[in-house]
């Protein structure tokens, strides 16, 4: 049983921060809006560049402060009315007070900046970018904190820079149901009393709600981490909310008893309904389980996969390699047209989860690998890979992989990028191993955000 949090401090009076007024001259690569006071770099989340604002100082640092945006004094044509009423408290979507248009061509200058900074790679010139159909409500899985102050229960996303939980109900980037869910879970634990798990005093029960859309069936799995294993609280939670919330037919514990930020510990329980939710991406079914990655985006994840394929131009007697390739997802969408399909990934619950996928699809000219990309590229034999298919997360490629498949030379390599520093990093790499960019085509997978998604055609020179 989860102890009761005991908390014996009275609140505390709200101390004055002091204010200054400052010009923002630009914004970084998240987004953030840049000044300067007192010799030093100001950072304003919210601001928008050529914007006179009233900035109260939060942090100052010895190159550095962070200021928190108490007005605008002199307003960007840029800056429209946020579709967000907690945009300014929350800061987690940088760009939600930007006209889309401009949200573009931002990414669009901090892509070809990104370029910019590698000799061999400056005079690149990338295609307009893809913009989404759909720049709100496209988000469908999110990981959201819990706490509980002054005997309320916050579910939300924290603070930047902070541990401080930003209620959100009515998030505009997540789709519906998601939201749905958020208010419901909420109210049910207020009614149960169910305890928050505290970081401070290490005591609590809940500690993180994690939900899944299928967007395509309407469907949902909720997955609730908690600090210790539980099944009274945790089962009641579970039933109400499917009974309340009928989309939702997986209910799932996952107990993480780690004092770290990690969200996730090792071990997950099913708690009600089916093991995994079933989704569509193009015409491909996913099974995705509770702890497996998932893009969030699946309109742009549609295009993005669609845009592989074509670049691909497989032949029913030539291989395919994907790297990291999580639940298989681009790693179908080849098995179409080739002969065969070799996907990598490190987490093995994913390799099952796309091994089950391929199953499912009835494509069996896909196999898949756990392991280290580097080793297990060293097993293939050269020259046996006709296209290879790059999906790193945002730290990029390690040089030991790139090298590897440069050994294994296939003829085109597709490289599916979240950050355009660490892409132009490795394609600086690539374009020492004597491959050299044909196309280069960013997609707007997180509009409102300063996130950007980029698909890149490499060529081998001979």
């Amino acid at each position: 049983m989860a102890k009761r949090p005991t908390n014996n401090n009275r609140p505390r009076r709200r101390q004055s921060l002091p204010t200054t007024q400052a010009t923002i001259s630009q914004l970084n690569d998240e987004g953030v809006g840049i000044a300067y006071h007192e010799g030093k770099e100001l950072l304003v989340a919210g601001a928008l560049a050529g914007e006179k604002v009233l900035v109260a100082i939060e942090h100052s640092g010895q190159r550095r402060s962070i200021g928190q945006l108490r007005r605008v004094l002199e307003k960007s044509p840029l800056r429209r009315t946020s579709p967000c009423n907690l945009a300014e408290r929350c800061q987690s979507c940088a760009l939600i007070q930007m006209d889309y248009e401009a949200q573009l061509r931002y990414k669009s200058a901090k892509l070809k900046q990104a370029l910019a900074d590698f000799e061999m790679l400056k005079d690149l010139q990338p295609q307009p970018i893809l913009a989404a159909e759909h720049p709100l409500g496209y988000r469908t899985n999110a990981k959201l904190a819990l706490s509980k102050e002054r005997g309320k229960v916050h579910i939300g996303l924290y603070r930047r820079g902070t541990h401080k939980v930003v209620d959100i109900e009515d998030c505009p980037l997540h789709h519906p149901l998601i939201n749905r869910i958020v208010r419901t879970v909420k109210d049910e634990i207020q009614r149960q009393k169910i305890f928050i798990y505290d970081p401070q005093t290490r005591r609590g029960l809940l500690r993180y709600l994690l939900i899944k859309v299928s967007p395509k069936n309407e469907k949902a799995m909720v997955t609730f981490v908690t600090a210790e294993r539980n099944y009274r609280e945790i089962t009641h939670l579970a039933k109400w909310l499917a009974r309340k919330v009928p989309e939702v037919i997986s209910v799932h514990q996952n107990i993480n008893g780690s004092t770290g930020n990690v969200v996730m510990g090792r071990e997950t329980i099913r708690m009600l309904g089916v093991p995994d939710l079933i989704d569509q991406v193009g015409d491909i079914r996913l099974r995705i389980s509770p702890t497996s990655f998932f893009q969030v985006n699946h309109e742009q994840a549609a295009r993005i996969y669609e845009l592989v394929r074509k670049w691909a131009a497989l032949e029913n007697h030539e291989t395919a390699l994907d790297l990291y390739c999580g639940i298989g997802g681009i790693a179908l969408h080849l098995a179409k047209d080739a002969g065969s399909v070799t996907g990598i990934e490190v987490v093995e619950e994913a390799v099952l989860n796309a091994c089950e996928n391929a199953r499912m699809n009835r494509l069996g000219n896909c196999h898949f690998l756990a392991g280290d990309s580097a080793e297990l590229i060293h097993d293939l034999a050269p020259d046996s890979v006709k296209v290879a298919v790059i999906n790193p997360p945002r730290s990029g490629c390690q040089a030991e992989v790139l090298e590897a498949l440069a050994e294994l030379a296939p003829a085109r390599i597709i490289y599916v990028s979240c950050n355009p520093a660490t892409l132009a990093r490795d394609l600086d790499l690539l374009h020492e191993k004597s491959y050299r960019v044909t196309e280069l085509q960013p997609v707007d997978m997180f509009p409102q955000t300063a996130h950007l998604e980029t698909v890149v055609h490499l060529q081998h020179r001979n």
